[in-house]
């Protein structure tokens, strides 16, 4: 399975990005699609997830100023970013989970800069 994501860039304080991941090569359903972000020195963390099922779920830090959304027809996943903060800057990652291979993919990471 391969994850191509783009979206990334600088944006000021209050402003919104949206991250998009496209999967592709897979035979087998996509059980999870799921963002997560990683700062300098910081452990990787989840930021917010979809079930192939629909459930979602969101880090507190980012609760009612992120959404996440998936187009299974295009096997995309979409992270809208609202009311951003310097503190989710970060290298955002998109993540797959395939539930038949019980394997894990990973995008190869996109940069979102907030300035203050």
């Amino acid at each position: 399975v391969q994850l191509q994501a783009s979206g990334g860039g600088l944006v000021q304080a209050g402003g919104s990005l949206r991250l998009s991941c496209a999967a592709s090569g897979s035979i087998y359903p996509i059980t999870t699609m799921a963002w997560y972000r990683q700062s300098p020195g910081k452990q990787r963390e989840l930021v917010a997830a979809e079930t192939s099922g629909g459930s979602t779920s969101y880090a507190d830090a980012v609760k009612g100023r992120f959404t996440i959304s998936r187009d299974y027809a295009k096997n995309t996943v979409y992270l809208q970013m609202d009311v951003l903060k310097p503190e989710d800057t970060a290298v955002y990652y998109c993540m797959a989970y395939v539930h038949d291979l019980m394997d894990t993919y990973w995008g190869q990471g996109t940069q979102v800069t907030v300035s203050s």
